[in-house]
């Protein structure tokens, strides 16, 4: 699969930049705007630093840093929350060295004004497309250890963790450490020393590759797995970027865990404003991040991604140990994961597997989830479109659509719908009975509604 920036399209450092505006909603007329990369005297603008081989500031021509996600709100304070995307070229940053702000931040700005209030900037100088996929979570909270109710901002991420805030003041609920991350050896890129890693709540997907994070359903599958394994740079969350080498039993790219669509992603996550839990779904993928030259002779820069190669395991299973898609519930007052489960079956049906006996190992899709008084609800996901996943047995995304009960993770009712849900479910009352409804779709179908009824 090629992403926008590979090697046969133009890849330019010059790109228009992401800036995010306030329109009066009677008049349409513009009354603000942040300046997601900031211009010279802007605070933040020091973080755009000056490549070797440009002799301007690298903050002059970057581009993108957008909010592909959508913002949330809190109407009480008058108060947005921003969650900001990658710069241009999310895998190479050489034409764009320092901290980058506020790509791949949370920003929160007076909706009134667009005055900045506060920002935390989750990934120093991005070189692994982690920027934040979906609008942050507000829920108020009563945190253990605390006197009076917090009200708190909750981000989920694609590497799979969870930044919880302060809404008013920006300030973590738990500690996010500065904790050194190894550098690359690509020609050119800048590295971040150090990069953001929060305390609570855990991670609630793997985070890195090892050896031991690989399928080991029989010997013969470790084998083959291990065998792909070796041939890509591999590490813990955060691991750089590497240049492929095309010569016989070269690297392949970085083995990166998770990848560019997560962990969570343009999904989100669901909250209980009851009981502080938040119920996050995540799909167990990862991507190879190679680096090359451009071949495109209007490119003016000189490296980019090969390809966001979606890496096939051994006899179409996945390379790493399952759930592939899993529904986690943090109980955000404690900063705790309650439960994680497997959503669906997954490829445990394999001719090579379906004599093992094996669990349910969680279906691979893109999915919301719904929280209602008692459960939660989450589909599969549909198989067509922009699914970004890697290659798996009996393909990604399902039919069935679950109630899970909020406390266990348990499933109380599943059914089979024409396609897999491919948006956030819904929920209403109409004469004292309950509906839900859920958008499906898949490849033989056109998408379409469904509704269904509550006893």
């Amino acid at each position: 699969m090629m992403d926008v920036t590979n090697p046969n399209v133009p890849a330019m450092k010059e790109m228009p930049p992401g800036d995010v505006r306030g329109f009066d909603v009677r008049t349409g007329e513009q009354v603000w705007i942040f300046r997601t990369i900031p211009r010279e005297g802007e605070p933040g603008n020091e973080t755009w630093l000056t490549a070797l081989t440009e002799d301007r500031a690298s903050w002059e021509y970057s581009g993108n840093t957008n909010m592909w996600a959508w913002p949330s709100a809190d109407e009480e304070l008058g108060y947005v929350y921003l969650p900001i995307s990658t710069p241009t070229n999310d895998y190479y940053g050489g034409y764009r060295p320092g901290d980058n702000l506020f790509a791949e931040s949370i920003v929160c700005l007076d909706a009134k004004t667009g005055r900045r209030i506060w920002h935390f900037q989750a990934v120093h100088h991005g070189i692994w497309d982690y920027d934040f996929p979906a609008a942050p979570n507000v829920i108020d909270l009563e945190v253990e250890g605390r006197d009076e109710p917090v009200k708190a901002l909750a981000a989920v991420s694609k590497q799979a963790f969870t930044y919880v805030f302060d809404r008013v003041t920006g300030e973590p609920i738990w500690p996010i450490e500065e904790r050194p991350v190894p550098p690359g050896d690509v020609p050119g890129e800048w590295y971040a020393p150090t990069q953001p890693f929060p305390t609570k709540p855990p991670p609630f997907d793997q985070q890195g590759t090892t050896v031991d994070d690989l399928i080991d359903f029989t010997p013969e599958l470790r084998a083959a797995a291990l065998e792909v394994f070796n041939q890509h740079v591999t590490g813990p969350l955060f691991t750089a970027p590497s240049l492929v080498d095309a010569s016989p039993g070269g690297n392949r790219g970085t083995l990166q865990m998770p990848g560019v669509v997560g962990g969570a992603d343009w999904g989100g996550s669901a909250v209980d404003p009851e009981t502080g839990i938040l119920y996050v779904p995540s799909v167990h993928s990862e991507s190879v991040i190679g680096i090359v030259p451009s071949e495109h002779p209007r490119s003016d820069m000189r490296l980019v991604v090969e390809t966001l190669n979606l890496l096939e395991g051994p006899n179409e299973l996945p390379l790493f140990k399952p759930p592939y898609g899993r529904l986690v519930a943090i109980d955000l007052n404690r900063g705790d994961i309650l439960w994680s489960v497997a959503n669906g079956d997954g490829p445990r049906d394999h001719p090579l597997l379906a004599d093992l006996d094996l669990p349910p190992l969680g279906q691979p899709g893109r999915v919301s989830p719904l929280v209602t008084k008692s459960l939660v609800f989450l589909g599969e996901g549909g198989n067509s479109g922009v699914v970004v996943l890697q290659p798996i047995w009996g393909g990604a995304g399902g039919k069935q659509f679950r109630a899970y009960d909020k406390l266990t993770g348990d499933v109380v009712w599943e059914k089979e719908l024409p396609g897999g849900t491919t948006a956030a479910p819904m929920t209403y009352m109409v004469d004292g009975r309950q509906y839900i409804v859920v958008t499906v779709g898949w490849e033989d179908m056109p998408s379409e509604y469904i509704a269904l009824a509550l006893p």
